[in-house]
């Protein structure tokens, strides 16, 4: 008696999988609601309001002295082993490529370009952006101070702000804001927002930044969050634009192969040319190709001795070849003819 197996919980997981649509019918794609307008505006607000603050040397650049001379790594030795590889989910090569493994496992399953498409436009302009200000406000780190109490700007430095924590938020947020259902857009959020939180406090505690880095970077990776939603309309225009090369190609690949052109067969001209009046090339051409098309006829020899041509038998009967004749008299014969004068 035969009996099944009872799925295990991985076979359960793979047979839901395989019953989603290919295409969704529908994907809900985040719109610039009025909402969002007030988020993007107040963190704009908050960014500004950071930097400023740093500009001026004001009580957020002396809290920011107190926690360097604070040391929170001397503090707590215990945990920094822990933290030396949780700081790792905010750097951009190792974070970038786990979240492009999954948004392009998404990409093929519902054949779509969007999550990538995504993902590409939210790094560019965290590079633009976060780039564009470390090197524009060039603040030297916590470990490169000169002088104690400066806010240390325009000496060369790129430290502010954050790039692990705008990372962090930028990397992460994009699960959120690509997630199908509101449930699992709140639960990505807040797990994206605990995870950029902690590396944010990580790189304080490891004395890499300044708390008003690691604050200018949070808001730095809102924002790019916040403005996706404006770049919509130009995902879906490139996303169109791929499949329309795709399409193309493949309508390439379709067409049949070009045949080539048939080789004049050469006229046979013998009926209208006397036998040897044609050309020796054109005779040895002729035997050429009557000898490739000719089969192969093998040879059989017989066994035993080598004769010399005197030994071989004849192919011909002996004599002559010419056929007889009643009134032909042989060679070397007596003349039957009367001899006259008797």
């Amino acid at each position: 008696m035969r009996t099944e197996r009872n799925p295990t919980r991985l076979d359960r997981v793979f047979s839901r999988l395989d019953r989603e649509p290919e295409r969704p019918a529908h994907i809900d794609v985040p719109g610039m609601t009025r909402h969002r307008v007030v988020l993007f505006s107040s963190t704009l607000a908050f960014y500004v309001a950071i930097v400023w603050a740093v500009i001026i040397t004001s009580w957020l650049v002396r809290l920011d002295w107190q926690i360097m001379f604070f040391r929170p790594y001397q503090q707590w030795p215990e945990i920094h082993a822990f933290l030396d590889y949780y700081v790792v989910l905010g750097q951009r090569g190792p974070t970038a490529v786990m979240v492009a493994a999954w948004l392009g496992w998404r990409s093929w399953r519902q054949h779509t370009l969007r999550p990538m498409l995504a993902l590409g436009v939210s790094l560019l302009l965290l590079n633009i952006t976060v780039g564009a200000a470390k090197l524009g406000m060039g603040r030297l780190g916590p470990h490169y101070a000169t002088e104690i109490g400066s806010n240390e700007m325009w000496l060369g430095g790129d430290i502010f702000p954050s790039g692990h924590t705008a990372n962090a938020v930028v990397t992460w947020g994009i699960l959120a804001y690509l997630a199908s259902t509101p449930r699992a857009r709140r639960w990505l959020s807040a797990l994206s927002a605990v995870t950029s939180l902690g590396v944010g406090l990580t790189t304080v505690y490891l004395g890499t930044h300044w708390l008003s880095d690691v604050l200018l970077g949070w808001a730095a990776g809102l924002l790019i969050l916040l403005a996706l939603p404006w770049f919509e309309p130009l995902i879906a225009r490139a996303e169109a634009w791929i499949f329309s090369l795709r399409d193309i190609w493949r309508d390439r690949g379709a067409l049949p192969a070009a045949t080539p052109a048939p080789t004049p067969t050469p006229v046979c001209t013998a009926s209208l040319r006397a036998p040897g009046d044609e050309p020796a090339s054109v005779r040895d051409t002729g035997i050429a190709a009557r000898a490739a098309h000719a089969p192969i006829v093998p040879l059989h020899l017989p066994s035993g001795p080598h004769l010399t041509r005197s030994e071989r038998a004849p192919m011909t009967p002996i004599g002559t070849r010419r056929p007889p004749h009643a009134d032909r008299v042989a060679r070397n014969t007596a003349s039957a003819r009367p001899v006259a004068g008797g």
